[in-house]
């Protein structure tokens, strides 16, 4: 009996030894150096863009705190600091990342014609500074007792109840012209603006109405009963020089023609 067990044992020894085996188990292979690398940075990223984020919106530590105004040094400050920060509508208390500046400039530009530019700054950590110019009166137009007033590119932005020294009149004449149904008026009206726009600031202090009576027939009437017969706006700066040379010429005169400016003339002495 024990040689016929031993010899069994034996036997199935060998068949288990010629059989398959069954690999042993392994853990889990580690990831590669650069693919921990990765998760780590991005782990770090995720972490601090979060807290960058949250900085930014939803903490104390950037939020508007104050808004100032400040003026274009050669513009004129007839708007007021209140209207300029009322159009602006800015909202102490919110985060300095959500301000929309442009949408804060186009408001503004739509509130207020008068100004001509506006510049949305923000003054970390606190601040926005608002920088606005405003538009100068090129002319006035006369309108129902008011003046309206009109910049160098022909905007109507504003009204006032009297005329203002050095900003000359502009008046139209032109019920009896045919270049209105050719041109209009309000092209006309943007040309003759161009002229006064032209003019040296000597001429233009002593100018009381620019007097449109076609697209081709502008004259100034100047301080003193003096005229100058300009005829239309184009070549205008030329015709400006060429006023300054014939006044210097003729300064008692009283009447001028630059209509042909490559050759200014005296009219009456």
């Amino acid at each position: 009996m024990a040689g016929a067990t031993t010899a069994q044992r034996g036997g199935e020894r060998r068949r288990s030894d010629s059989g398959p085996r069954t690999p042993p188990r392994r853990g889990p292979r580690p990831l590669p150096r650069r693919v921990r690398l990765l998760l780590v940075v991005l782990a770090v990223t995720l972490t601090v863009g979060g807290f960058g984020t949250w900085v930014l919106y939803g903490s104390d530590w950037l939020r508007i705190e104050q808004v100032s105004v400040r003026w274009d040094e050669d513009s004129p400050a007839k708007l007021t600091e209140d209207q300029v920060l009322a159009a602006a509508g800015v909202s102490l208390g919110s985060p300095m990342a959500s301000l929309d500046q442009d949408a804060v400039s186009d408001r503004m530009l739509e509130a207020l014609p008068r100004l001509a530019s506006v510049d949305v700054v923000r003054a970390w950590p606190h601040g926005v500074s608002l920088k606005v110019r405003e538009r100068e009166a090129e002319v006035l137009i006369p309108d129902d007792g008011a003046y309206a007033e009109v910049d160098a590119d022909g905007v109507r932005f504003g009204e006032v109840d009297e005329a203002v020294a050095g900003v000359p009149l502009l008046e139209l004449d032109l019920d009896d012209s045919p270049s209105t149904r050719r041109f209009g008026e309000d092209r006309i009206r943007a040309e003759a603006v161009t002229v006064a726009a032209a003019l040296p600031e000597s001429v233009r202090r002593d100018t009381r109405v620019i007097r449109v009576t076609s697209y081709d027939s502008i004259t100034l009437e100047l301080s003193d009963d003096r005229t100058v017969r300009w005829g239309s706006a184009e070549d205008s700066a030329a015709k400006a020089e060429a006023l300054g040379v014939v006044m210097r010429a003729a300064g008692d005169a009283r009447h001028f023609d630059v209509s042909v400016p490559s050759a200014p003339a005296v009219v009456g002495g």
